[in-house]
């Protein structure tokens, strides 16, 4: 086996708006961690399940109809019909207790704060219109990826969004085989890009 250096993680981009999210933790934490997914995915389904759920929260999920919140203990039948959990718990037990039964049914998890429990992680992410770029320190430092995120942002023109319809409507027009249609946009692509300073 070939042996792997540097960050193992591998990048994927989820239709949230086509899952079942299950958080728990309605506190800063959890606010946060809902932040993220409906900040990305606002059509996101997701169940909120805390002992206690914050003015916060329920402040924020005003304007989300696909939020659900559950102001009780977390239960095993919680996760009955999700595909994703997300947990916002500062109970080291709990935080345990949910990562073994999601293990058993096979559910991917992230826990906050605890690496050693993810099966993935919430990174940083640039948004300009449809262009959305995940960025990921493997843990290291989320002061740095929160910075790059920065630079990003400032340097990514907000016109890229045109330049990105544009490409699509141009790629539905060209002739040929899969081979010339990546030849030609790779041309075109390389003329747009040559004319955007700082990119």
């Amino acid at each position: 086996m070939k042996e792997v250096t540097g960050n193992p993680l591998f990048p994927v981009f989820l239709q949230l708006n086509k899952l079942h999210v299950l958080l728990v933790g309605g506190g800063n934490v959890g606010l946060e961690k809902l932040t993220a997914l409906l900040g990305n995915s606002p059509e996101a389904t997701v169940t909120l399940v805390a002992r206690e759920i914050s003015t916060d929260v329920r402040s924020y999920v005003a304007d989300y109809p696909a939020v659900r919140l559950r102001e009780r203990a977390f239960e095993e039948a919680d996760l009955d019909g999700v595909d994703l959990v997300v947990v916002a718990s500062n109970n080291p037990q709990l935080n345990a207790h949910i990562r073994n039964e999601c293990r058993k049914r096979h559910l991917l998890i992230n826990v906050a704060d605890k690496p050693d429990l993810c099966d993935f992680y919430l990174g940083s992410v640039v948004k300009k219109g449809n262009l959305k770029l995940g960025i990921s320190t493997n843990g290291k430092s989320p002061t740095i990826a929160k910075r790059i995120k920065e630079l990003l942002n400032d340097a990514l023109p907000d016109e890229i969004d045109e330049t990105l319809t544009y490409m699509s409507q141009l790629r539905d027009l060209l002739k040929g085989d899969f081979n010339d249609k990546v030849k030609a946009l790779n041309a075109h692509t390389a003329s747009l890009l040559a004319s955007k300073e700082g990119i």
